[in-house]
């Protein structure tokens, strides 16, 4: 595997938004410094619900955008879905919270999937791109920073897999918002998942 692409973006009004949104992104040539906040340049503009450090970098998989490109009857090109990171030959569906991406210095750990909001679907100008994205259940990759370093598009990526109890990305997805069973309480709880999530399934105890 390696890094197909490595994408940031600007702050920028939408059509018919208001607000600002990070979400047009760009791939770039050259290396980025990637920190525990993301890629060094990279635009966050609201940071109630993006960004973050266990929301530094967001991941998709290049057979994934090959996947919606087909869907979509259009190229989906690197930076489409406001991604950082495109991996060659990655497949979102088989990525699960607690694998590791680690590419030179840099290592990256999945903590949650991605979920569409109002902003990706005026994005792809499709006020129905929301419901559309949740049907399809390949959701995009979030990941904190284990440990910095600088990131180039050709270079090469080892995909680690988490050696505990699987929690894939479009399950996730799946989950979202609704109460858990015990027993799938207990399993997220045992992987590395997003600390925000991790609060929300402590407070259900």
């Amino acid at each position: 595997m390696k890094i197909l692409a490595v994408c940031i973006g600007n702050a920028e009004r939408l059509p018919g938004k208001s607000y600002k949104t990070g979400i047009n992104k760009h791939a770039i040539s050259g290396g980025v410094l990637v920190d525990a906040e993301g890629l060094l340049g990279d635009a966050i503009c609201n940071r109630k619900h993006h960004g973050g450090v266990d929301q530094a970098v967001y991941v998709e998989g290049s057979l994934t955008l090959d996947w919606w490109s087909a869907e979509l009857g259009q190229t989906i090109t690197p930076g489409t879905f406001g991604e950082n990171l495109v991996i060659e030959g990655l497949d979102n569906t088989m990525v699960a919270v607690g694998d590791r991406f680690i590419a030179g210095d840099l290592v990256l750990e999945v903590t949650s999937a991605r979920i569409p909001c109002a902003t990706f679907a005026a994005r792809m100008g499709d006020p129905l791109f929301v419901k559309r994205y949740t049907r399809a259940g390949r959701p995009g990759i979030y990941c904190r920073v284990i440990e910095p370093g600088t990131v180039t598009a050709g270079e090469s990526v080892e995909w680690r897999r988490f050696e505990g109890a699987r929690v894939t990305m479009p399950e996730m997805m799946a989950t979202f918002g609704r109460r858990l069973s015990a027993e799938d309480r207990t399993r997220y709880l045992a992987a590395p998942i997003h600390y925000k999530l991790r609060d929300s399934l402590l407070a259900e105890r």
